[in-house]
């Protein structure tokens, strides 16, 4: 009779260490239902965001919250809208072995922020709602490139540039939203909703060479339209960056020209 050895056994399988692309879900609540309303308003804002990510639930803002967390719950959201939540990270102790007990992994501390520059002269500042739920992205990947649109978006129509920058060259109607991972230009009217570092890259940007949008948002803070923009930027080139937890709306000093399609 042939005998198997050891060694042979394992020639099915190697062990590596791998590191994967995950997005990490701050958690600021320890209340359940708060929660899935603010993932609900965030899903809605961009239909198709998550699309069965990996997540890590990020503990630190809620780590000496007396309240205990239903992570059976959380996990039982998280996967109604399409991620998959394998870890947990950042708990106080009792907090970590609920999160274990639920089937999520304890992974390390993030390292901490580093200290912020003084801000800027801005010329335009916007006081901005921040949700519950802080969505990042917390290893950045090589994205598929600059994804270009060159017919106009009319109401009801989304276009979503996963992992890079989009860049539209025709109107973007009242209605209709744009998003994507990294910035957005829009060599036209941008009248609907632009959406950029849908991932939570803060560095994102939104360019318009008429400025006059339904709704902005970098990284997830956001600004509407129930505010009028200011004379300088209304109608007119300018871009949207984000400084700390503020929208700046600014105008372009030296606007490409070109001529945009309207139909």
């Amino acid at each position: 009779m042939a005998l198997t050895t050891s060694a042979q056994a394992r020639t099915s399988f190697d062990l590596k260490s791998a590191s994967l692309p995950v997005v990490a879900v701050v958690l600021k609540t320890t209340d359940a239902a708060l929660f899935a309303a603010d993932l609900a308003d965030r899903v809605a804002d961009a239909p198709g965001f998550f699309d069965n990510d990996p997540v890590l639930l990020d503990l630190a803002p809620v780590r000496d919250a007396e309240e205990p967390i239903d992570f059976a719950a959380i996990v039982a959201l998280l996967r109604s809208h399409s991620t998959l939540p394998v870890a947990v990270r950042g708990g106080s102790a009792a907090q970590m072995e609920a999160a274990r007990a639920a089937g999520l992994a304890a992974a390390p501390d993030a390292p901490p922020a580093r200290a912020e520059a003084p801000p800027a002269p801005a010329e335009v500042r916007e006081v901005v709602r921040e949700v519950e739920v802080e969505v990042v992205r917390e290893v950045p990947v090589a994205g598929p490139g600059t994804m270009v649109i060159d017919k106009p978006l009319r109401s009801g129509q989304q276009v979503y540039a996963r992992g890079g920058d989009l860049v539209v060259m025709a109107v973007v109607s009242f209605g209709a939203e744009v998003i994507a991972d990294g910035n957005i230009h829009v060599y036209a009217p941008l009248r609907g909703r632009a959406i950029a570092g849908a991932r939570g890259n803060t560095e994102a940007r939104i360019f318009s060479t008429c400025m006059e949008p339904q709704l902005v948002s970098i990284a997830g803070i956001y600004r509407t339209t129930e505010t009028a923009l200011p004379e300088e930027v209304a109608g007119k080139p300018a871009q949207v960056r984000l400084e700390g937890e503020k929208l700046i709306i600014e105008p372009l000093r030296n606007p490409v020209r070109i001529n945009p399609r309207e139909n």
